[in-house]
């Protein structure tokens, strides 16, 4: 079994009307055994932008608290919040510097710019940058994410239809791999606020 799918997870991001959602699954298994239900694969870097992580779970956090430090550390030099597309580079530029002996994750950014634009992308281990106008996933199901995302994403979608394209994209999704799956996290980053939504998947 590849380090990669270790311990399960899925990711996607879409892009909609002047909004962006970012949504995960909730397992964190050692291989086929579930050790828990609740674990956080998303975190949020700023007011409108989040990070995901999919791959090696204690390499996701590992990364996820350097770069909640580095994000501190720009705010406190430019004295501004960090862009997403800045965000994505600054991760990217992190697993490249640690290439010849990577974290393995493959980290997905989702988020709204200063003019409230949407910006999503994802990487590699190495921090090839793949950005998207439409969605990226990543993770164990990445490929069954595929094609749910490539059947009912639309462009301009508004908040309330893109949460459910989103969602139905992912539970169809997670219900077609064993290493991912109970429920799921959702947000909608929209200028005004983040709506965050909890789903309920299969429970086996």
């Amino acid at each position: 079994m590849s380090i990669m799918s270790y311990n399960g997870g899925a990711l996607v991001a879409m892009v909609g009307k002047n909004c962006v959602a970012i949504a995960s699954d909730k397992r964190l298994g050692v291989q086929l055994m579930t050790v828990s239900t609740e674990f956080p694969k998303m975190y949020q870097a700023t007011e409108k932008s989040y990070v995901g992580f999919a791959g090696l779970a204690t390499d996701s956090q590992t990364l996820s608290e350097r770069l909640r430090f580095k994000i501190n550390m720009y705010r406190l030099r430019e004295e501004r919040e960090i862009e997403p597309k800045t965000l994505s580079n600054m991760i990217s530029s992190t697993l490249y510097e640690k290439r010849f002996g990577p974290y393995f994750v493959e980290p997905v950014v989702a988020g709204l710019n200063k003019k409230n634009e949407p910006f999503i992308c994802v990487m590699d281990v190495i921090g090839c940058l793949n950005e998207a106008d439409d969605f990226v996933v990543s993770g164990t199901s990445s490929q069954s994410l595929y094609g749910m995302c490539e059947s009912l994403w639309e462009p301009d979608l508004e908040p309330e239809d893109l949460f459910e394209t989103i969602s139905q994209a992912l539970l169809n999704s997670i219900d077609r791999d064993c290493l991912s799956g109970w429920g799921a996290l959702v947000h909608i980053i929209t200028p005004e606020r983040v709506i965050t939504r909890t789903l309920k998947g299969r429970q086996d």
